[in-house]
């Protein structure tokens, strides 16, 4: 297989920490010019040390002025584009669908799904003028079949699903190919949150709750996040030339969400 990405030019939201720096360390590691972007700026000031290479920005990807001011920075540091990965995203409520706050519903689209067509975008014009990339958008297993008391992130992470597609489908003619990773359960800081915010929900211990969520797993296991950004390497590189328009699960086979 050909898994060179090196001389890519390549964005990374949410670059700073979790699956983001994990894909962001990969793409530098094989060679890649990559800049990253993230809402914590003492996540970013880290980065310094772990990634020295790459160009930082601060920004809120749901702010499409702030996401302006990211791609006029990168642009000074990459001189071009080629690979977009949209990993940017917050858990949302947890909550019955009755109960979300609107609040919470809109902030969660907004990061979730808004802060991905705006960096989208504004990557096309600057892939066509590459000739041709790769766009990757985060959704989750959560997009591919729902998740009690999680609609704002659910409803977010179909929806990018369906923006994929019709991307795919709009921007193949420019050489540009666009695929949903889809994310299941992964190790890490995230997760352990959500776990917790849904055991305090249901008035468990967050142990029943890690459980569960095993259980619900064919391999009975959770993701390295090393393991999604070898994902994103193959899928940037030329022996993923001919995939695009893909919903990309990498969950150990999730059979439901309970």
């Amino acid at each position: 297989m050909q898994l060179s990405v090196e001389g890519l030019k390549v964005l990374i939201t949410a670059g700073a920490s979790g699956i983001g720096f994990q894909v962001a360390q990969r793409f530098v590691e094989n060679g890649s010019l990559v800049h990253i972007c993230d809402v914590d700026s003492l996540m970013l000031e880290q980065c310094s040390d772990l990634l020295p290479q790459a160009g930082k920005t601060l920004c809120d990807v749901s702010d499409p002025l702030q996401v302006e001011e990211l791609f006029s920075k990168a642009d000074q540091h990459l001189g071009g584009l080629d690979v977009l990965v949209n990993v940017a995203g917050i858990a949302g409520p947890t909550a019955r669908v009755d109960q979300v706050k609107p609040a919470d519903w809109d902030r969660t689209i907004a990061v979730d799904l808004n802060g991905q067509f705006y960096c989208a975008r504004l990557a096309v014009p600057r892939l066509i003028r590459s000739g041709g990339g790769s766009i990757l958008n985060f959704s989750s297993c959560s997009g591919l079949m729902g998740s009690p008391y999680r609609s704002p992130y659910c409803a977010a992470k179909w929806a990018i699903i369906g923006l994929t597609k019709t991307m795919a489908m709009e921007l193949g003619q420019f050489g540009i190919r666009v695929n949903a990773i889809c994310p299941g359960i992964v190790e890490g800081e995230r997760m352990e949150k959500v776990i917790k915010t849904d055991a305090a929900h249901k008035g468990v211990d967050p142990e029943e709750i890690r459980q569960a969520y095993l259980q619900s797993v064919s391999m009975g296991i959770f993701v390295d996040p090393g393991e999604i950004a070898d994902l994103a390497i193959f899928l940037c590189s030329n022996s993923g030339k001919s995939i695009s328009g893909q919903a990309l699960g990498i969950d150990g086979n999730i059979e439901i969400l309970r």
